[in-house]
């Protein structure tokens, strides 16, 4: 039984139990949104001893870091200190996008490393796994992809990346309107050449009953993938998006049905003014799943600072109604990131949801800022550095200067207009 499943039923798990004290929901309102589709719990069954995340409509804003290796960059040791620093860095999932190396085995201890939520994208191994045999795509078949999924999904994979939306249709929109960019999403790159170079059709969006099935074996959640999604502002909320988009909606109503978990991925590059729009077609076209969104990223041309970008982007869209955001960290578009920008990249995007939570007035944000406001009215540094989203950060840069006395700041000194007043006001 799967946790819609059971929610449809009326029965409580331990594991609604737990989301719903974490998100401060009484267990019935929890029940009643996930029984409805607008709120998942990613959890394999397979996957012991992690935390338990919900994601959807009035949740806590969610974010996802991306880990792995390539064939440039292989060390599965790197891979495992990046883990280490997203859940230090308070990273909700993270995804391993492993292309180099022995991808079970990586994927195996990430997954027995990880006290979160742990993601693939299984079209990577699949497309992998022939190159090795040097064999072009046009050789792919239906159980190249599926055996891959049920591999994955039976090592306690908790959400998978699939491209389902990218069929001959959405090619056809694509290929009849043409773009500036093209295909930026590699899963949806690989199954597009598919499709135009042996006239198949996808053959996940084909045989989805197949998938469905592994998944509601394992109530492994789909993460239906954006194979179209923009990848530069030009191409933002065009037809092949949205026509992709019209088909997530029709196959997440089918996962429904079969009680199988089911999230909406979504752009992208994304000007701010189409922002509000891009949440309101997939609330309305997919019934309201949680949204996951890439960043979105607001601008094209700022290479080693999208994680700022993305940053402006995912704050705007957490307000409007998405549910997940997927970090993005300065080394986009440039190369592999490192331990330190995976950081950057988590606390940018834990940044922009919390700023979206509090507009959303989520309790639990508004009594973080509030009490951050208590220990700055009262002088109380080493408060205010316990409270920082970055502790290590906070703490650094205060040890950087030494202000006259250790109630101020070297920004302002005996002129600190929090002291002023408070001086003034106590006599």
């Amino acid at each position: 039984m799967t946790q819609l499943e059971a929610a449809k039923k009326g029965i409580i798990t331990d594991e609604i139990k737990i989301a719903a004290e974490q998100e401060n929901l009484s267990v019935k309102e929890l029940m009643e949104l996930i029984a409805k589709g607008e709120v998942i719990i990613t959890k394999n069954k397979n996957h012991k001893n992690i935390k338990i995340v919900a994601i959807g409509n009035k949740t806590k804003t969610k974010i996802n870091a991306n880990i792995g290796t390539s064939e440039d960059i292989c060390d599965i040791d790197l891979e495992l200190k990046k883990l280490k620093i997203c859940i230090e860095a308070g990273a909700d999932t993270v995804m391993d996008l492993s292309t180099g190396g022995n991808l079970k085995e990586i994927r195996e201890k990430i997954i027995q490393n990880s006290t979160i939520p742990v993601g693939t994208v299984p079209i990577y191994e699949t497309i992998v796994n022939l190159a090795r045999k040097r064999q072009s795509i046009n050789k792919l078949v239906a159980d190249d992809i599926f055996n891959v999924i049920e591999e994955q999904a039976q090592q306690g994979v908790d959400f998978i990346t699939v491209h389902c939306g990218v069929n001959k249709k959405s090619v056809e929109t694509l290929i009849a309107q043409g773009r500036l960019l093209d295909v930026v999403s590699r899963g949806g790159a690989f199954l597009t050449s598919y499709i135009i170079q042996t006239k198949k059709e996808n053959p996940l969006f084909e045989q989805f009953d197949r998938l469905l099935e592994i998944a509601y074996k394992f109530d492994l959640t789909l993460s239906l993938g954006d194979g179209m999604r923009p990848g530069c502002i030009a191409d933002a909320t065009d037809k092949p998006q949205i026509q992709e988009l019209i088909t997530l909606g029709e196959l997440a109503k089918r996962a429904y049905e079969k009680n199988v978990q089911v999230m909406i991925e979504g752009p992208g590059h994304i000007p701010i003014n189409q922002i509000a729009t891009n949440i309101q077609l997939e609330k309305r076209f997919c019934n309201n799943a949680p949204f996951y969104v890439l960043g979105p990223i607001v601008t094209d041309i700022a290479p080693g600072y999208d994680h700022i970008t993305s940053a402006i982007g995912g704050a705007l869209a957490a307000f409007y109604g998405a549910n997940f955001l997927c970090y993005v960290t300065p080394a986009e578009h440039l190369k592999l990131p490192d331990i330190n920008e995976v950081k950057e990249g988590i606390i940018a995007s834990r940044i922009a949801a919390h700023a979206a939570d509090i507009a959303k007035e989520i309790p639990f944000a508004v009594n973080w800022d509030n009490e951050m406001a208590k220990a700055r009215k009262n002088l109380d540094w080493e408060k205010q550095i316990n409270l920082a989203i970055d502790v290590e950060k906070a703490k650094e840069l205060r040890q950087k200067a030494t202000p006259s006395t250790k109630d101020v700041c070297t920004m302002c000194g005996e002129f600190c207009a929090i002291k002023e007043l408070k001086d003034i006001l106590k006599k």
